[in-house]
Formats: structure tokens, sequence, C-alpha cells
């Protein structure tokens, strides 16, 4: 065992790495509906190897944040700065006011407690669930001009309020929007989401329990028209007309010759005819044009395309889908809607959800008809599937020179520090990709992975070199950290949801629930409140919400510590 201790001390990096399988593995367990996750997980892991007194260079951890926190900005740019808008002010409003109610909180408990900079830090980044706040606080730590060794206890102490009410912190919210706020209101909230579905379906009521939308897979069949079909003695434009945008002719064989297909064609008993559309308006064709022949596809060798297009459109944004497919009517024949993804969340795909810049909006049709429509919408970049690393190691670049200035609050000197730097460069790398997409273009792929190998790796270091002191630290302020922890967890989250409830007039239960559990970032109390409504309904006010709270969260690291040192 001796052997073994020393082959992990004098292998920092190993080590390390064992931090990060042993904490996605603890993370990985579930009670009930709370997760622990592999972040939070980590930096428990670390903190036990930790106690083996293993040090990791700080060079690591500085650069693997900076990594992780450029990442942040750049997935969440585009929706960050789309989301400030008329449409989404309520809850823009309700985002800020939970931010810095949970700001004040915290504050406030330091000031009565007598908590340092490092606990009250910790006490934010595990009470708000805002893991980034350990990187940005401990960037502004390096800046206080402290010696190493204080500044490494404050760093401890960061980590320890972190670990300690970072259960809480996931668990609360879970509580409140799945039980306690529903059970005080008498909210059914899947009854709640249905009927919300139905509002953005345009009154059309859900077929059954769990399938709130309509199929939204394009396909091909071929039917054979008979005798007595609709359609004998009509051309092309009949029966389209029947299911205006959702069906199109693709081509059409007579007695095993291809026809043209054009406005001078009439459908004639026995014709083989290929239509294309959405699934549930091809599950009614056949009522008006014969019967389906599977065993006749061989015959058809038609190619159709399904595109990913990046919404850029500035003039399409807050409309409905329905709205984007009448404006682009004249141009999108043969183009159909089959998925719109906002943030990596799959959005209802109904007649009123709304459209955002930034958005990747999915259709499929013939190329040629695709390439009309996009020109309407936005484009497809291929720099979303590479990475353009001129222009990320430029955003990297800039973010360590934004990281250099600093700025008064009062007579407390705030220094930005690489993290908010490389946060606020990733912002704007991220808007610019957002309003070019041939612009500096990071693989989402890869974004995500450095988002979250880049902070689970962060962690592990400010785990690892806690050490004893961080087991030291628990005993001293573990059990007065939890109960604070629980006070910054639920008291910003009961006073804001009534504020949002009784002064900004959020009332439907389903968007009341997102913009709360969006305002905190909360991502498991979102997947909790996603079980509960059972369809996508919630995601389009959590986007907004979390979007603005990501970014205000991360920021009060260096305010808290500005305020309190």
């Amino acid at each position: 065992m001796d052997q073994l201790m020393g082959i992990l001390r004098s292998n920092p990096f190993m080590t390390l790495f064992l931090a990060l399988a042993f904490g996605y593995f603890i993370g990985k367990f579930k009670v009930g509906k709370f997760q622990l996750g592999g972040i939070a997980g980590t930096l428990i892991a670390a903190v036990i190897i930790g106690q083996i007194g293993v040090q990791v260079d700080e060079g690591v951890k500085g650069i693997f944040f900076a990594l992780f926190i450029y990442a942040v900005g750049y997935n969440g740019g585009p929706e960050f700065f789309s989301s400030i808008n008329r449409s989404t002010l309520t809850q823009v409003i309700a985002a800020i006011a939970m931010t810095v109610t949970g700001l004040f909180t915290v504050l406030f408990f330091a000031k009565v407690f007598d908590l340092g900079a490092g606990l009250a830090a910790g006490l934010a980044a595990g009470g708000l669930t805002q893991s980034a706040i350990i990187g940005t606080a401990g960037s502004a730590i390096d800046l206080l001009g402290m010696s190493k060794e204080a500044a490494n206890s404050l760093k401890v102490d960061v980590a320890v309020g972190y670990s300690v009410t970072y259960i809480f912190g996931s668990l609360g919210p879970i509580l409140l929007v799945t039980a306690l706020f529903p059970m005080l209101y008498k909210w059914d909230l899947r009854l709640e989401a249905k009927k919300l579905a139905q509002k953005l379906g345009g009154g059309a009521r859900e077929l059954e329990e769990g399938e709130y939308m309509p199929l939204a897979r394009a396909e091909s069949r071929v039917f054979r028209v008979l005798a007595g079909s609709a359609v004998v003695g009509h051309g092309r434009s009949f029966l389209e007309d029947l299911y205006k945008t959702s069906l199109r002719v693709e081509s059409i064989m007579r007695q095993g010759a291809s026809v043209a297909v054009d406005d001078t064609l009439s459908f004639q008993p026995g014709d083989l005819v290929m239509v294309t559309g959405l699934s549930t308006t091809l599950q009614k064709c056949g009522e008006s044009l014969g019967i389906e022949h599977e065993d006749e596809d061989e015959l058809f060798s038609i190619i159709e395309e399904s595109r990913v297009i990046f919404v850029t459109n500035k003039k399409l944004h807050g409309r409905t889908l329905d709205e984007v497919q009448r404006d682009t009517e004249g141009k999108s024949y043969g183009a159909f809607f089959t998925k719109l993804s906002r943030m990596g969340h799959s959005m209802p795909l109904l007649p009123k959800t709304e459209v955002h810049v930034g958005d990747e909006l999915t259709l499929t049709g013939a190329k040629a008809d695709l390439d009309k429509i996009e020109t309407l919408i936005g484009y497809k970049s291929p720099s979303l599937h590479a990475t353009e690393f001129m222009t990320f190691g430029l955003g990297m670049f800039l973010g360590y020179i934004f990281g250099l200035y600093s700025f008064h609050i009062g007579s407390a000197e705030v220094s930005i520090g690489s993290g908010l730097g490389c946060l606020l460069s990733g912002l704007l790398f991220g808007y610019l990709r957002a309003k070019h997409p041939k612009f500096g273009g990071v693989d989402t792929g890869a974004a995500t992975f450095l988002q979250t190998f880049g902070l689970a790796v962060f962690v592990g270091v400010v785990g690892l070199n806690a050490g004893e002191s961080a087991l030291t630290t628990i005993k001293q302020h573990g059990i007065t950290l939890f109960y604070l922890g629980v006070g910054v967890t639920l008291i910003p989250q009961v006073l804001v949801f009534f504020f949002n409830y009784y002064v900004l007039k959020i009332k439907n239960p389903v968007i009341a629930m997102a913009v709360v559990v969006g305002s905190r970032s909360a991502n498991p109390a979102f997947s909790a409140l996603l079980d509960k409504t059972q369809n996508a309904t919630p995601v389009a006010a959590f986007t907004v919400t979390y979007a603005i709270a990501n970014i205000l969260l991360t920021l009060w690291g260096p305010v808290i510590v500005a305020a309190l040192h």
C-alpha cells in the first residue's frame, strides 16, 4: 500500500485521472430523482484521494478552467444575446432577480456568520449550483496580492463550501418545482403541459398520454391510384393543395415508365405515385390518392436530404414556426420542418413555437428546395462540424488580455482575471459565430467536451491540492455551512417565484417552474421538471433564463471575493 501511495504522490497527473474516474463513478448513482453528477463527484473523490498529500501544478488548473469558461461563453453566447428582447423581457427580469437575490443572500449570511471570502464563494457555488464560481473566485483570489499560503487557504475554503452545500443545492430546486409549488397551487404539471402544448399547437389536442406533438419525421411512400380515387383527372396541385405545404409529389410511374411531374399532368387509375411529406400527412394520404404499395419502392430513385440550418435571419427571431413556414412558403416547396433545437435542447415542433436566432432548424427535402429556403433562414455552416484553430487561439488570447483589466466597486478593486476574461471572449466569439456561422467555428462536440472536461479537471486539481486542510475546515464549519447552504438554495427561489407570479405575471405553471429552474441554472431540477411534464414545453423558458443566469452567476465569484476581502 505504501508503494502505491508513493506512486500516486510522485505522479500527480496519474492521480488526477484516477480522481476523475472515481468521481464520475460516484456521480452515476441515483437516489430517487437526485443524482450527484460527475463534477461534484470528482471534487469529493479528489478531496478523499488528496489526503495522501498530492500536489498538482496550479498552471494545469488555470488552463483547464480557461478552456472550460471560454466554452461556456462560446456555447451560450448566441442564446444569451438573443434572449434580450421584448418578447422575453419578463423572463430576463426574472433571471436577473434570481441571481441578484442569490448574491445578496450569500453576502448577508457571510456578514452575519463572519464567513471569509473563500467560504462565502464556496457557499454561492454550491448553494446556487454554479460550479464556475469556484474558478472565477479562485482567479480573483490570485489577484489579491496575498501570500501563496493565504491564497491557498482561501481556495480550500471555496472547495469546502461548495462540497458541503452542493448536494442540497441540487436537491432543493427539485423539491420546490416538482412538489412544493405545485402542491401549494394545486397544479397538475402534466395536465398543464398538455394544455400549453395544445395552445402552442393552435388548438390541436394531444393524441395520447406522453405524445403531445405530431410525428415530425418526413418520409416518402408509394401509392397506386385507384379508379375511384379523388385525384383521378386532377393534377399535382390538386393533391398538394389538399394538404397545403405538408406534401410533395416526387415521381410518377405509368405503365412501367416514368412520367414528367409538371402542372399539365393528370392522375390516372393505375399510376404509381411517390410522395414525400410528414408522417401524419402520409397516414391520411390514402384517403384521396389510393392504396399504399410498399414493394414498389425500388422503381423510384429519389434522393432526399436532411439539413440542419443555423438560424441567423433577425426577421425570424420571435416568429412562430407557423409564421416562418408562411413567410417562406413561396420558396419552401418540398421542404419540411422536422426538428428545432436550442442550446442543445429539442424544442416542441408545434405551430406556435417561437424561433430564435441561434436555433438549429432541421429540414428535410430535395437539395434544390433546401438551397432555396436556406437563404431565407440562415445557412448550413461547415464550421459547426470543424474547428477553426486560428480563431479559437485568438479567442483564448483575447480572453487573457481581457483578464488584465480591473475596475472599482466602491472602494474595492475588482480584477476580471483570466477566468472572466475568457468568459467574455467566449461570449463575443459565440455571438459572432451566430451572426456569421462561417467565422471561427468550433465543432459542437469539441466545445461540449472542452466545457465538461475542462471543469472536471479543474475541480479535480482543486480537490487534490486541498488535501488534509479541507477536512479540517469541514470539521470547523461543516454544520453551519450546510444550514446556510439550505438558506441560499431556498430563499432566492421562494422570494423570486412569488415575485414572478404576482409582479411579473408569469402565471402559466409550466413556464413559471421552467423560469425558476432556469434562473438557478439548475440542470437536475430541469430534468425532473421534464419528467413531470412529459413533453418539451418547459424548454423555451428554461433556455432564456438559463442563458442569463449562467453568465451572471459566474460573475459573482470575483464580486463576492472583492466585497468580503
